[in-house]
């Protein structure tokens, strides 16, 4: 067995071992059961990733907002994540967090694109402001400029950004 081979094996074991845990979990009083195939994405996972490994995170969705449809799926290894400087984060995950921010990607995702739209909006505050915050998303690459003062959330930073407010609100 080569090393990669083997890396995979151990993967898939601990990722078995991990759901199997969170499956014996019980589940807290309020929450309904689960419906059969719960797990399904899980499920697939484990089958392409080696017993012998750390493990994988897969994040994934299908998304339809403002008539624009976007459909995402990314993975990494459990060793990748671990290995990998974390510091160079924090300039794209501080951008997001700023309640201001996150409303005006909100209105963005939901077809508010231009900068006069988004001035009406008063929670969003002074036209400086919000200036500064549109900077500040599209320096993080949550924003992108897509004509003379209007932006757009990249397709590619659609799912990602609704799968950190899932984790978030967790």
């Amino acid at each position: 067995m080569t090393h990669i081979e083997e890396r995979l094996s151990a993967l898939e074991a601990q990722v078995a071992a991990l759901t199997e845990r969170l499956t014996s979990t019980p589940a807290p009083p309020d929450t309904p059961p689960a419906p059969e195939g719960t797990f399904w994405a899980l499920d697939g996972l484990k089958q392409r990733l080696p017993s012998d490994g750390t493990g994988a995170v897969l994040y994934t969705g299908t998304v339809r907002v403002a008539d624009q449809h976007y459909d995402w799926q990314y993975g990494r290894t459990v060793d990748d994540l671990l290995d990998g400087d974390w510091t160079e984060l924090a300039a794209t995950l501080s951008a997001l967090a700023h309640g201001v921010r996150l409303r005006l990607l909100r209105e963005v995702l939901s077809g508010r694109q231009g900068t006069g739209e988004l001035a009406e909006i008063e929670e969003l505050g002074t036209t400086g402001q919000l200036h500064h915050h549109l900077r500040q998303l599209t320096a993080a690459g949550w924003l992108r400029s897509v004509g003379r003062g209007r932006y757009a959330v990249p397709a590619e930073r659609v799912v990602p950004l609704l799968a950190i407010l899932a984790a978030a609100g967790r």
